[in-house]
């Protein structure tokens, strides 16, 4: 078991496939794909975020992301493929572990949100 957190972002990046904007953009373009966007409110306020994507900070995910709560999010779907992404790719990264250990089958880490608008990705203010 991870006792710090380094060892923990190691865990869930060998756990959870990291894509490139490119990938992303193309699972996005073929739709039924979740991209969720885990970074505090005034990260997003001031830059934007993936169109499309839902904004569920990285400390009320599990909250959402567990259909056994009250505070479940319906659009959270286990089997549905999942894009996350923070801003510079760890939140996304333990995020992304934490969903596969609720069951969610298909979880990938963008990374960062800026090498996703850097690349030319869609964003909304």
């Amino acid at each position: 078991m991870p006792t710090s957190v380094k060892e923990m972002l190691a865990a869930a990046n060998a756990a959870v496939p990291k894509i490139t904007p490119d990938q992303a953009r193309d699972m996005i373009a073929k739709g039924n794909v979740l991209v969720i966007d885990v970074r505090d409110a005034p990260e997003v306020q001031a830059s934007g975020k993936v169109k499309g994507a839902l904004h569920i900070s990285r400390g009320m995910l599990e909250f959402r992301a567990d259909p056994e709560l009250p505070s479940h999010d319906k659009t959270l779907v286990k089997d549905k493929p999942v894009i996350v992404y923070c801003a510079s790719g760890g939140r996304s990264a333990l995020a992304g572990k934490m969903l596969q250990d609720l069951g969610y089958k298909e979880v990938y880490n963008l990374g960062g949100f800026k090498d996703w608008a850097d690349a030319g990705g869609d964003v909304e203010k």
